[in-house]
Parts: structure tokens; C-alpha cells; sequence
């Protein structure tokens, strides 16, 4: 039964791998037009704003460890992180990512170093990938001074947290500077519903690359995830059905 279930996995993630090449092949030669989602505009407004008056872009990327489902929103936020930390390579200080896991943590100084690298910044600091805390509150105990403190202006949560997502969008409230956030945690999405400026709803999660860096890959993933979508909801249909009819 587990060799089954191992080989039907595989066999789901060549599709998905095989239609996603296909289907960026097909986007260079026709490109895409995707909704509007405001919360991505007034994000690179946001940073903008960080790069001309000098503060900092303050990224926190949850406490989904990688070994774990949780893990997918976690690497969504670190391609988000990577992509920021390029487009405010120009400022006067680089960016900072805080999380709740020894491997996410060291997994964001990695980003934070390439992009440094990829756009020539003079100078990268490890310290700026932080491990705030390895328990819900006291990762959001460790983030807020981060917050604070550190001249933030615009904040991005993205990634799996839980109810102590609320500590943090508050803070970041108090201090009345940006916020997006957006989690893979239906808590945690209700929290930032209510208490973020900009809140991110389901998939929106992990559209993000397409928004802040639009490529053909980035573009044909979003199909991806709509083709897998329906192909979800046949499947259900037809197992109602085959139910129904007595079949199953």
C-alpha cells in the first residue's frame, strides 16, 4: 500500500513538473494577463517608499519547519524574501527576516546573502536572518522589538503561524507603518483578515512570485494551480457520483 501511495505521489509531482515546463514554454510565445490583486501594488509602492527615505523592510516567515506540509507557504515567503531583498538592494539597510524555525532561519540568511550577491550589494549581514523564539509566542516576543526598533516601515508575514500572527499585525499597527500578510493556516488567515492592512486570502499565498517578479515559469504556475484545482473538483464529482450510484 505505501509503495502505492509513493508512486502515485511521484506520479503527481512529474505532471505537475511536466505541465508547468510546458506551459512556460507556451507563456514566452503568449503572455499572460492576471487579475489585479491591490495588496501586491501597494506592496511595491511600500518598498519603494523603503528604498527613498532609508529604513527597512522587515520580513517574517512563520514556524512551518520544512519537513512538514507546513513547509509550502514557508518557501513561498523565502522566494518572496529573495525577491524583496533584490528590489531593496538600493536602500541604505538591508532588509530583515525573522521565524520561528532554526532551519527557516538559516534558509533566509541564505536569501538574504544571494540577493546581496546577485544585485552587488557592498555589504551582507548575517544577523539579518534572525531565529526569534521556537514556540508561537515567543517567536512573535522575539519579532515585535525587531519591529520596533529596527526603523521598519513596511512589514510582510508570509508563511504557516497561528493565532500570535494577531501579536504581531498589532504591532506593526501601533507603529502605523505597512503591512501585508498572508498564511496557509485557516486561524491564522482569519487573524490577519481582521487585523491586517493588506490581507492575503488562500491561494494568493503563493502567487506572490508571479506579482513581484513576473515570469513566464512564475505565470504557468498560477495555471498549474488552477488546472490542478479542477482536476481536485472532477475527482470529487465523480467519487459523489460513483457513491451515489453505488459503484464505490
Amino acid at each position: 500500500m505505501n509503495v502505492w501511495l509513493g508512486l502515485a505521489g511521484f506520479g503527481v509531482v512529474f505532471f505537475t513538473a511536466v505541465l508547468m515546463l510546458g506551459l512556460s514554454f507556451w507563456r514566452r510565445k503568449n503572455p499572460s494577463v492576471i487579475r489585479d490583486i491591490p495588496a501586491f501594488t501597494r506592496l511595491r509602492q511600500a518598498v519603494g517608499l523603503v528604498v527613498e527615505d532609508g529604513s527597512r523592510l522587515h520580513v517574517s516567515l512563520g514556524r512551518g519547519a520544512l519537513a512538514t506540509p507546513q513547509s509550502a507557504s514557508a518557501l513561498a515567503g523565502l522566494n518572496l524574501l529573495h525577491r524583496l531583498a533584490e528590489l531593496t538592494s538600493a536602500g541604505d539597510q538591508p532588509p530583515i527576516a525573522t521565524s520561528g524555525d532554526a532551519s527557516l532561519a538559516i534558509l533566509s540568511q541564505d536569501a538574504l546573502q544571494d540577493a546581496a550577491r546577485s544585485t552587488e550589494a557592498v555589504t551582507f549581514d548575517p544577523a539579518a536572518g534572525r531565529l526569534t523564539g521556537l514556540t508561537p509566542f515567543s517567536y512573535a516576543a522575539g519579532a515585535i522589538p525587531d519591529i520596533r526598533d529596527e526603523n521598519v516601515s513596511a512589514s510582510v508575514f508570509m508563511g504557516n503561524f497561528g493565532v500570535e500572527v494577531g501579536l504581531l499585525t498589532d504591532a506593526v499597527e501601533r507603529e502605523s507603518t505597512f503591512v501585508l500578510a498572508g498564511s496557509d493556516n485557516l486561524t491564522a488567515q482569519a487573524v490577519i483578515y481582521a487585523s491586517a492592512q493588506e490581507p492575503l486570502i488562500g491561494e494568493e499565498v503563493f502567487a506572490a512570485d508571479a506579482y513581484m517578479e513576473p515570469t513566464p515559469l512564475h505565470f504557468a504556475s498560477l495555471n498549474v494551480q488552477d488546472i490542478l484545482r479542477w482536476l481536485i473538483i472532477a475527482s470529487i464529482l465523480v467519487g459523489a457520483i460513483l457513491t451515489l450510484a453505488g459503484v464505490l
